[in-house]
């Protein structure tokens, strides 16, 4: 029980370790892996770099998954280069496995794994970001190793406990019956763990203990790329038809090459073994594992190595085969996964971020700005339902925007709290000072955008007053609200213009503070016309006031509208 408790410790400090060093990762190049994401083109083959570069990064292809599919539900990326992309997260994972085989195994680099701990602690005191980030990435590698090693440790050892290896003998002595059971082994595996890496190190510990041969090993690897298409399509679950396509051509891709290596099997076992003997290696299929013979060097480094092999190998043949016919994937999943209305026209909904907080929590932050960007457009909806509602002709087109002003106000109140929500999500630990600050910024702006829904209501509400009591604006009245709305709809456009900046650093709020002033003047110029209106006796007083009352609540959203500007500074 002890052995097994030990066991289940160290798989955690294992998977604790890669989630630290993943995160020190994401801090140190999230805005460079957002900017890499984002230019991608048309092109497959560099979709499949582009997905293989950031998996390699961040050291979980589930991560950049999760990551791309939320990309297309946003709408940044199309379903092929998100196929794309998938297709290099495959690749760029296979990188865990040889890191572990090449270090894990062939020395005992838990040996270097404390001092590096304390190299890390010294790293953290630090007042510099980056060495920061750095110290969480070696805290997590060393983590990681010694999850390793204390794995290694509390397993069995079959000379003692020669009953495991007669367990498991049970499972291998079935011929292809056998690799299926594996199979669904290192799948059912790979679900409970939610970690593909976490996985790869168990089969590459039973493995090299000699608890299972090499070909179930490979079983397991095969199964192991089946459980690691669940995160993806949990993630996209609630997202948009489009999201949820990307997830299942991860499952489709997957699923393609576990077909043709089960029908291959042998064949390609083969060829792995003998491009393990070209490093000098004795053949892992000609390796007998026994309770009672102990693997020698070689063959314990034959067999690590051949697993971490035949996971390259398969996802690099798998993608090899499969990018020709990405259109032919979309297709598929296209036909399958039919569109919905709302998810073809839907302009009140969160576009962005969908599909939840992302696993990379430096990459979630680029999502969330193109939803305040995606705020920002909507509000700008509402100044056209104010310019109808300033010029209806009828009751009936008079209520009907009086309606659509309350619901854009419903609707920036329950944006406004998703994206908040979104925001708190992200955990602290896990993203750098920057995108802190970035975060705290995006509060302040989507509080604006909240209240500037507002404004058109309370411009419905007075102008609603006003009707109550029989009194209508004048043409000149109404060609003057016109000429502030349209100052206003500049502002907008300057500051929509400013959040789409690509750093805020580089913001200019020359522009902006321009059509603030403008707005002002303008404000301050209908107020004494009108005031000299009513000293000379023209017109009614009570309509004087719902018009300056008008004036006033838009003379608000430039307000309202510059607070945002100057808060990108």
């Amino acid at each position: 029980m002890l052995q097994i408790l030990t066991l289940l410790g160290a798989l955690g400090m294992f998977l604790y370790g890669m989630n630290l060093m993943s995160a020190g990762l994401q801090k140190a190049a999230g805005s460079k892996m957002r900017g890499m994401l984002t230019a991608m083109t048309s092109n497959p083959f560099k979709g499949v770099l582009t997905g293989l570069g950031i998996t390699t990064v961040i050291q979980s292809s589930s991560a950049t998954t999760v990551m791309t599919v939320g990309f297309v539900n946003a709408g940044l990326l199309t379903l092929s280069q998100a196929v794309g992309v998938i297709m290099g997260a495959n690749i760029g994972t296979t990188v865990t496995a040889w890191l572990v085989s090449l270090l894990g195994f062939k020395a005992d680099i838990s040996l270097f794994a404390v001092p590096l701990m304390a190299v890390g602690f010294i790293l953290s005191l630090s007042k510099s970001d980056k060495r920061r980030h750095i110290s969480e990435l070696i805290v997590g590698f060393s983590l990681l190793f010694l999850g390793l090693s204390l794995m290694k440790e509390s397993v069995p050892d079959l000379k003692e406990t020669p009953e495991v290896l007669a367990f498991i003998q049970n499972w291998t002595s079935y011929g292809f019956g056998s690799v299926l059971i594996f199979l669904v082994f290192g799948t059912v595996l790979t679900l409970v763990l939610q970690s593909s890496s976490a996985t790869m190190a168990l089969t590459l510990i039973m493995v090299n203990m000699g608890w299972i041969p090499f070909e179930m090993g490979a079983a397991m690897v095969l199964g192991e790329n089946i459980g690691t298409t669940i995160t993806a399509n949990i993630a996209a679950a609630v997202g948009n038809a489009n999201a949820r396509r990307a997830a299942m051509a991860h499952t489709l891709f997957n699923l393609f090459g576990v077909c043709w290596a089960l029908a291959l099997f042998r064949p390609f076992l083969m060829l792995v073994g003998t491009v393990i003997t070209w490093l000098g290696l004795p053949n892992p299929m000609d390796i007998v594992h026994s309770s009672e013979i102990a693997m020698t060097a070689d063959e314990s480094m034959s067999t690590l190595y051949g697993v971490s092999m035949l996971h390259t190998l398969f996802n690099t043949f798998n993608t090899a085969i499969l990018i020709w016919f990405v259109p032919v994937i979309v297709k598929i999943v296209e036909r399958v996964i039919k569109d919905k209305k709302s998810d073809k026209e839907d302009t009140v909904k969160l576009k962005f971020i969908d599909a939840g907080p992302l696993s990379t929590a430096e990459l979630a932050i680029g999502q969330a700005r193109n939803e305040v960007i995606h705020f920002a457009e909507i509000s700008r909806n509402g100044l056209g339902y104010i310019r109808q509602l300033v010029n209806a002709k009828s009751d009936k087109e008079f209520e009907q925007m009086c309606a659509k002003l309350v619901k854009y106000e419903e609707i920036s109140d329950r944006i406004e709290y998703e994206i908040a929500q979104f925001l708190n999500a992200l955990p602290e630990d896990s993203i750098s000072e920057d995108t802190r600050t970035e975060a705290k910024r995006m509060y302040k702006i989507i509080g604006e955008l909240e209240s500037l829904g507002d404004s058109g209501e309370a411009v419905s509400r007075i102008l609603t007053r006003r009707n109550s009591h029989q009194q209508k604006f004048s043409a000149e009245q109404v060609a003057n609200i016109e000429k502030m709305l349209d100052r206003v709809d500049r502002a907008y456009k300057v500051m929509i213009e400013n959040l789409k900046a690509e750093h805020f650093e580089s913001i200019d709020l020359r522009l902006a503070t321009d059509c603030e002033i403008e707005i002002n003047e303008l404000r301050n110029t209908l107020r004494e016309e009108e005031i000299y209106r009513i000293d000379r006796g023209e017109g009614d007083y009570r309509n004087s006031v719902y018009y300056l009352d008008t004036v006033s609540e838009i003379e608000r959203m430039g307000d309202f509208i510059i607070n945002i500007s100057q808060a990108l500074e």
